[in-house]
C-alpha cells in the first residue's frame, strides 16, 4: 500500500470516528440516544421508511424499534402513517417541524460540507461518489459476513 492509499484509509477511519463523536454530541444536545439519531438520519436521507428497515439500519430488535418510534412520536419528531402498499404495515416519516427543530444544530456543518463539495469538479465528484458507493457496499457485505458468523 502506497502513502496515498494509506492516507485514504486513515482519513476514512478518522471520518468514522468523527461521525460517531458528532452523533454522540448531537444526541446529548437533543436529549436523544444514538439509535434515535440514527433513525432520524435515515429518515432525513430517505424521507420515509418502514419500521423493519429502521430496525435493520439501527441494529435494534423489532420491540426496541417500536419503543424508539414511540419515543420519537411522543417527542413529535416523527409520525406514523398507513402503508398504502401493505394495509397491515406502517410508514415512518419525520414531522415537518423537525427541520426547524434540528436545523440550527446542523446548519453550520451542512454549510461547510456543501462548500467543500462545491469545490470539486463534476469529474472529481463522480470519482468520489463511485469510491464511497463501492466502499459502503464493501462494508455492508463484510458486516453481513460477521452477522452470519454470529448467528
Amino acid at each position: 500500500m502506497n502513502n496515498l492509499e494509506k492516507q485514504v484509509v486513515i482519513s476514512l477511519g478518522e471520518y468514522g470516528s468523527c461521525s460517531v463523536l458528532l452523533r454522540n454530541a448531537t444526541s446529548r444536545k437533543l436529549g436523544l440516544n444514538i439509535a434515535d439519531i440514527e433513525c432520524l438520519s435515515l429518515l432525513f436521507l430517505k424521507g420515509i421508511s418502514t419500521p423493519t428497515e429502521l430496525a435493520r439500519y439501527t441494529g435494534l430488535t423489532t420491540g426496541s424499534t417500536t419503543a424508539m418510534l414511540d419515543r420519537l412520536e411522543k417527542a413529535e419528531l416523527i409520525k406514523r402513517k398507513p402503508n398504502p402498499k401493505d394495509r397491515r404495515g406502517l410508514l415512518i416519516e419525520v414531522n415537518k417541524n423537525l427541520k426547524e427543530t434540528l436545523g440550527p444544530t446542523f446548519a453550520g456543518i451542512q454549510k461547510v460540507q456543501n462548500e467543500l463539495i462545491a469545490s470539486y469538479s463534476d469529474e472529481e465528484l463522480q470519482a468520489i461518489a463511485d469510491f464511497l458507493s463501492r466502499f459502503v457496499s464493501n462494508v455492508k457485505g463484510y458486516t453481513k459476513l460477521i452477522e452470519k458468523e454470529l448467528a
